[in-house]
């Protein structure tokens, strides 16, 4: 039985749901704006978090609520009779989603993972026990930004407080040789993201022939996440390393990932980006039946999204460098007494909650 078959006939009943909106100043200096649905029935609740990057687009369907303006999903379903229906709304009510055709999956996936958590709330019983999975540790590593001009303060000084600490680091153009040499000497470095597939968000990059030779020989066992590999001059800097190259924005789905230039290792797989639990489902059973390595990646939750996504992360590959670390990590002043790396399992008893 596959993945999805597992979880598609579960049966469920909404009454009503509504939005909560939520908001937080991040690592990566900008605000952050997220919506949590509340999907209602059985006298039970279903939550997912909207990750939606746009703020716009964020108040936007917050007012949809309170103008009463939300399509109505009562009635008794299936949840992939639900999931389904919610792929045939226009969950941005006519209006083009400031970043494009993503914004839309990451708003499907809000609406599956709180019907998701609805209908196994409603049945009593916790997503791994439906799947036959057991959670595992979660190993993850935090993601960082490193200011402008970079300096290595921000990994140095959580290292301080968490000296097994792992990270993913975002490369800009900044980086300079004795830069990257003092990353390189926490040991500290798994993953080097270039982002070169981001468009029109306040972390795109642009190609960078030599900042990609930095880090390619300064980081020898480090992955490379999201290289330009079509500038000729970028390209030329990765030719031996593509055994280290992972794969993030571009990967939606299954024809993503057979549509790469060479076979993967390794890619990311983010429950919001792959926009349903389908698509999601049929990407993890895909890359456990062609050996492809996967790990989870955040989206800056601020939420039920991020122990969603921990959860998942926990059931499918939990030792890979995931970058889900718990968020305030990525607070400008780091607490101390935040979990270390691996995280215990913290499933909820049922539904589709961790660590609540």
């Amino acid at each position: 039985m596959s993945t999805y078959d597992a979880l598609a006939d579960l049966p469920l009943t909404v009454d009503g749901w509504g939005l909560e909106g939520l908001r937080a100043d991040v690592s990566s200096g900008f605000e952050r704006l997220s919506t949590v649905v509340h999907l209602r029935g059985g006298e039970q609740e279903g939550i997912g978090e909207d990750v939606v990057y746009s703020a716009d687009d964020q108040r936007a369907f917050q007012a949809a609520s309170e103008a009463g303006r939300l399509p109505d999903l009562s009635g008794d379903w299936s949840l992939g009779e639900l999931c389904d229906h919610v792929d045939s709304l226009d969950l941005f009510f006519a209006a083009e989603p400031e970043h494009g055709e993503v914004s839309r999956l990451y708003r499907r996936w809000t609406l599956h993972s709180a019907a998701l958590d609805l209908a196994l709330r409603q049945i009593g019983r916790p997503l791994h026990a439906v799947l036959g999975r057991e959670p595992a540790p979660l190993t993850f590593v935090v993601s960082l930004r490193l200011g402008e001009p970079a300096t290595a303060a921000p990994v140095l000084s959580r290292l301080q407080l968490y000296p097994t600490l792992r990270f993913k680091l975002d490369a800009t153009s900044s980086w300079t040789e004795e830069l990257i040499a003092e990353l390189a000497a926490t040991g500290a470095v798994d993953s080097v993201d270039f982002k070169a597939h981001y468009r029109g968000t306040v972390v795109d990059t642009v190609p960078d022939g030599p900042l990609y030779r930095r880090v390619v020989a300064g980081f020898p066992d480090a992955w490379l996440e999201d290289p330009d590999i079509e500038s000729e001059e970028t390209a030329a800097a990765l030719a031996d390393a593509h055994d280290r190259i992972t794969w993030d924005a571009p990967i939606h789905g299954i024809a993503d990932i057979e549509a790469l230039p060479f076979p993967p290792r390794m890619v990311n797989i983010k429950p919001s980006r792959l926009g349903g639990l389908r698509n999601l489902c049929a990407a993890y059973d895909y890359c456990t039946a062609h050996g492809i390595g996967a790990y989870g990646g955040g989206q800056f939750e601020l939420g039920p999204g991020r122990g969603q996504a921990q959860y998942l992360a926990s059931l499918f590959h939990p030792e890979a460098p995931n970058d889900l670390a718990p968020v305030r990590y990525n607070e400008a002043h780091v607490p101390d007494g935040l979990p270390a790396s691996p995280l215990a399992p913290a499933p909820d008893a049922i539904g589709f909650r961790w660590g609540t």
